[in-house]
């Protein structure tokens, strides 16, 4: 045999063994370590203790999970050796379209969530916590190197500092924390998330200044800070979050004059300061100069002033909220004329005067405009095609020289204002300061006069 011949049989040998591989490896699939797995079924019955998960879900975890447990494939970068590993856990039934293992009314969180699973990319808690108090765990620093998202939503008995839980994250894209029972200040660790994207810790019980320089965040699009207890300034540098597209700070205290760095964010489409301390110092003239915005909320803070022409670059604007602002003056027509996408617009409880713009009557998507509990005056500019659209919401309660055309005052949305009087038709005056008397009198003598001479004409 020659060399030629040993070396073409030996490379078909080769090429025969890999295909085996490869065949068999594809019929006997990678199955998750055993250790791994009863971490999976302990973690399970930690949630839903009612539940047998071992008779239920006996085989490999990895090949046939429950919804909600998810693996992926590994490659040892040395030994090149490939392993499978647990990447997401998602708990808490959330719809048809997201089955997730459901949580009882007794649930516990276990320590294994961050000691078993190194390779852990999500954690996804929905309805959890609700009734049996869980605290947040010691989080060890080996742990969340690989963690991306960190979701926590609607667990009001998940109680703890949020220092405890923002740990050695380097790789997080997500964290969100929202109606849970988190307290504290937002601590310093935050600003290290270099990757990070969203950031919501709405409906806690933070607390505190908010002190952190966020200027690191480069990659930041998501703020909500909402529905906490924060007081004091709100930090320049949020204007530095140049990405953000979503920014609500509502619902605390923050107070001062709101900064004039947010007119950097040039992306921001959905701005939210409402139900805050913020001081007299008017509605922000910056912005006009955020094309982008798609909703801007300030109600409940007593800015004061008139509303300024701002609108003429923002004409992509939905939803305008204004209410309770302590406003005066008119209300600028130029609102009507550029803002022709305009959805919602919430006027409510000022002090504005004057007429009602009849260029809201033609806000094409309009659906909704509250004007309550102002001092308008006039006639109703609105239409009954208009009037008929908007329905119901549209609110005008509260001005009481405010009216309406008779022929609108039996629709519902207007009924509560008066009817607007019929102008008075004074009688023609033909001579001022003379009486009725004097006025038959001068004209019986013209008349008199006009005759006498045609008959001289005609006789002469």
């Amino acid at each position: 045999m020659t060399v030629v011949s040993i070396f073409k049989l030996a490379l078909f040998f080769t090429l025969t063994a890999t295909l085996v591989t490869i065949s068999l490896q594809q019929e006997q699939p990678l199955l998750l370590n055993s250790a791994e797995q009863d971490s999976v079924y302990q973690v399970l019955s930690s949630i839903n203790s009612a539940t047998n998960w071992r008779t239920l879900f006996p085989d490999d975890l990895c090949s046939y999970p429950p919804h909600g447990v998810v693996c992926d494939y590994f490659t040892d970068p040395t030994t090149k050796n490939v392993t499978v590993h647990v990447t997401e856990l998602s708990f808490g039934y959330v719809s048809d379209f997201t089955p997730n293992p459901s949580c009882s009314p007794n649930s516990t969180f276990s320590p294994l969530l961050f000691t078993s699973f190194k390779h852990l990319r999500k954690l996804f808690f929905y309805q959890c916590f609700t009734q049996t108090q869980a605290f947040v765990p010691v989080i060890p620093t080996t742990f969340g190197s690989s963690l991306e998202e960190l979701v926590f939503i609607n667990n009001p008995a998940f109680v703890g500092p949020l220092s405890g839980i923002t740990g050695n994250f380097t790789s997080l894209r997500r964290l969100v924390l929202s109606g849970n029972g988190i307290h504290g200040a937002i601590p310093n660790a935050i600003r290290d998330m270099a990757n990070i994207e969203e950031i919501t810790l709405s409906r806690n019980k933070l607390s505190g200044k908010v002190s952190v320089n966020l200027s690191k965040l480069k990659k930041l699009k998501i703020l909500d800070l909402s529905g906490n207890g924060f007081h004091g300034n709100v930090p320049s540098s949020v204007g530095n979050l140049t990405h953000l597209l979503k920014l609500d700070l509502s619902s605390n205290g923050f107070s001062g004059k709101i900064p004039e760095s947010l007119s950097n964010l040039q992306a921001l489409d959905f701005l939210d300061l409402s139900f805050n301390r913020f001081g007299n110092f008017g509605v922000p003239l910056f912005l006009a100069a955020m094309p982008r915005l798609k909703e801007v909320h300030l109600s409940g803070n007593l800015l004061g002033g008139e509303i300024p022409e701002i609108w003429g670059n923002l004409g992509g604007i939905l939803g305008i909220g204004f209410s309770n602002m302590g406003l005066v003056g008119e209300i600028p027509a130029s609102m009507g004329l550029h803002l022709r996408n305009l959805c919602y617009l919430g006027l409510d409880n000022n002090k504005l005067n004057g007429k009602v713009p009849e260029e809201f009557g033609f806000l094409e998507f309009v659906n909704e405009i509250n004007l309550e509990n102002n001092n308008l005056s006039g006639k109703l500019p609105f239409s009954a095609n208009f009037t008929a659209k908007v329905g119901e919401k549209l609110r005008l309660k509260g001005n009481p020289e405010l009216c309406v055309d008779e022929k609108l005052s039996h629709r519902e949305s207007v009924g509560e204002l008066k009817k607007c009087s019929k102008p008075d038709i004074p009688n023609p005056v033909l001579f001022i300061g003379v009486s009725h008397s004097g006025l038959l009198s001068s004209s019986s003598s013209f008349l008199v006069s006009l005759l006498f001479w045609g008959l001289w004409i005609l006789l002469a």
